[in-house]
């Protein structure tokens, strides 16, 4: 019961969240350096989290076969290769990197 009421709050916490910012704004435009920021910082927050995922554990710093696939995925993703062979890429030097180790 109390899981329920918690998820139930945080759902409606987070659709009050998202309806805000267009119920404020109402049709004006961001300001330039405001939009460009906006568009930028998802990609900035999900390179750092895939990053501190990668190199942490139990918060000390390591250096394991994580980070091998994270420099796969990076150099498919250079390569411009599709989502799927991305993931796979990764996983697969992952995997070899572990049995490497």
């Amino acid at each position: 019961m109390t899981a329920t009421v918690v998820l139930i709050g945080l759902a409606a916490g987070t659709y009050g969240l998202k309806a805000a910012a267009p119920l404020l704004l109402s049709g004006r435009a961001l300001p330039p350096v405001v939009a460009r920021l906006a568009d930028l910082l998802p990609a900035a927050l999900l390179a750092a989290l895939a990053l501190v995922s990668t190199v942490t554990r139990d918060g000390a710093t390591v250096v394991d076969a994580r980070l091998v696939g994270l420099a796969a995925a990076a150099c498919a993703l250079v390569a411009r290769a599709p989502f799927i062979v991305v993931v796979i890429v990764a996983a697969a030097a992952t995997a070899l990197a572990r049995s490497l180790m």
